[in-house]
């Protein structure tokens, strides 16, 4: 005789207020993705950053946090998974109050690598604490996918409170908000979140640890390197940075606990996802990270304004990704995914008509295709990451999931941020009666030029700004032709690689049933 299959319980009104809780971090993590893109321009004012040290402003944190996902993920199987997220939290609170309050770019960067540190710390833990709130299949698919929609609530909360934020008070401010609302985490946590742990975990790594941050620090900082006008550093790094990589994929084949499962990428449909996940998300924060300095510093909107004018592209990527389950009842993933990825090339394709007296108009166009293509391609692809993996191997998909994201994140204003500054440099013409000095912090970023330009008599300091914001919008053009290709080239492939799939996508069976 066979014995019934108890069903698993029902979540408690306790357990929804837990997954409450648990967005917190969620939010706070994409706010800060996208909140920071506004500040840089007065960051640019009054610390005075190279345009180096402005990139790594941006790029420390994704680094770090990509870097120490995965092994975060596991180190919190070990020790508990609410007490790592009780660490991160107060850690992540205390650095915020570091980066408000920073004086120097150096400060700041330190301060934007320790919240990367963390932040690595809060993400796979809402996850994995997430999975043991809800044991029920139902409820706990709604519970994740309302998980998953916090980054895009953040991505388009973010323009609008750095926008206020901005107008009212100092650039510290933007990361001042973290406090009081992690404050509120740390106290309901301990009562509305169970601890849980990995009952039988494996051997933590600490070499492929280090070999992660390593070679991903190497690349980035190679990229750098040649927009710095500094090609054999930055192809020497990029090759230090491959053979390190090569290294940690051998280590992980080799170990019998690995950081990173490398034979999850032995699914073609999980490999191919994981791919398109990143290049959408290079596609979003590339571009928000030119269009918010060309819509203050160029076009001369405040700060509130500028974010108004991108809230329809972060709209669109949400009512995007709330539509592509709906889409995918009736058409298969090899169309939808190409699909997306396509609209955003587009997007890009428009943005190359930027100039120095462009319409808003027409900025809003480019950034909503984009934020369209991303939210239905980004949507699909972590479905089908979390659907092409068996359930065993669920968390382990989710953490190499997240990594794609601020990795995305961190080439995005790496490669395009780059691409944008070194444009900007070559083609910047320095009119008479500016001093060596002057010129060469006019030449770091827009908003060093502006400053200079300021403090210069009228007739100078006006043809200086006029040729800065004709550089930055050739660099702007620039950056996104080579956006539009990368864009395109991922559709390309991602039609390929997925034109064996089935006509429905199999998400759909796993969230309908």
């Amino acid at each position: 005789m066979n014995t019934p299959t108890l069903a698993p319980p029902k979540a408690t009104t306790r357990n929804w207020f837990g997954l409450a809780a648990l967005m917190i971090p969620v939010l706070l993590v994409s706010i800060d993705n996208t909140v920071l893109s506004f500040a840089l321009p007065e960051i640019s004012r009054t610390l005075r950053p190279t345009g180096t040290q402005l990139l790594w402003i941006v790029d420390v944190y994704p680094l770090v946090l990509a870097g120490l996902l995965v092994a975060m993920g596991s180190f919190g199987d070990r020790v508990g998974r609410r007490k790592l997220l009780l660490i991160g939290a107060t850690g992540f609170a205390a650095v915020s109050l570091y980066a408000a309050f920073s004086t120097t770019p150096e400060h700041l960067i330190a301060a934007r690598a320790l919240q990367g540190l963390f932040g690595a710390t809060l993400m796979p833990s809402t996850l994995a604490l997430l999975r043991n709130l809800f044991l029920d299949d139902l409820q706990r698919r709604l519970a994740i996918a309302i998980w998953a929609s916090g980054f895009s609530a953040g991505a388009a909360l973010g323009p609008i409170m750095g926008g206020w934020l901005l107008e009212h008070y100092w650039w510290g401010s933007v990361f001042l908000i973290n406090v009081p609302v992690l404050l509120i985490l740390l106290a309901a946590a301990p009562f509305l979140i169970p601890e849980s742990k990995d009952p039988n975990p494996g051997r933590l790594d600490l070499l492929s640890v280090l070999g992660s941050i390593s070679a991903m620090f190497a690349v980035v900082y190679g990229i750098k390197s040649i927009a710095s006008e500094k090609p054999l550093l930055g192809a020497a790094c990029m090759v230090v940075g491959a053979g390190i990589g090569w290294w940690f994929v051998r280590r992980q084949l080799r170990l019998e606990s690995p950081m990173l499962d490398m034979a999850l990428f032995r699914n073609r449909l999980f490999s191919a996802s994981v791919l398109a996940n990143l290049m959408a998300v290079v596609a979003m924060t590339g571009m928000l990270f030119f269009l918010s300095q060309y819509l203050q510093l160029v076009l001369g909107l405040n700060p509130m304004r500028a974010g108004m004018m991108l809230l329809p592209g972060l709209i669109g990527t949400i009512l995007a990704g709330l539509t592509a389950v709906r889409l995918a009842e009736h058409f298969p993933l090899r169309v939808l995914i190409p699909a997306g990825l396509a609209l955003s090339a587009t997007g890009f394709v428009v943005a190359t008509q930027l100039g120095a007296n462009t319409s808003v108009a027409l900025l809003i166009t480019a950034f909503t295709l984009v934020g369209l293509g991303v939210g239905l391609a980004e949507t699909l692809t972590n479905d089908a990451i979390l659907a092409s993996v068996p359930p065993n191997k669920a968390g382990a998909a989710s953490g190499i999931s997240e990594t794609a994201y601020e990795l995305g994140a961190l080439l995005g204003t790496a490669v395009l941020g780059s691409i944008l500054t070194a444009v900007y440099r070559t083609q910047l013409v320095i009119p008479g009666g500016v001093s060596d000095t002057d010129a060469a912090v006019a030449r770091e970023t827009l908003g060093g030029a502006v400053e200079v330009a300021n403090n210069l008599p009228a007739p100078v300091g006006e043809q200086l700004l006029e040729h800065a914001k004709e550089a930055f919008a050739l660099g702007a053009d620039a950056t996104s032709l080579v956006g539009a290709i990368i864009a395109a080239s991922a559709a390309i492939f991602m039609a390929v690689v997925l034109r064996k799939r089935p006509v429905v996508a199999p998400v759909v069976e796993q969230q309908t049933r």
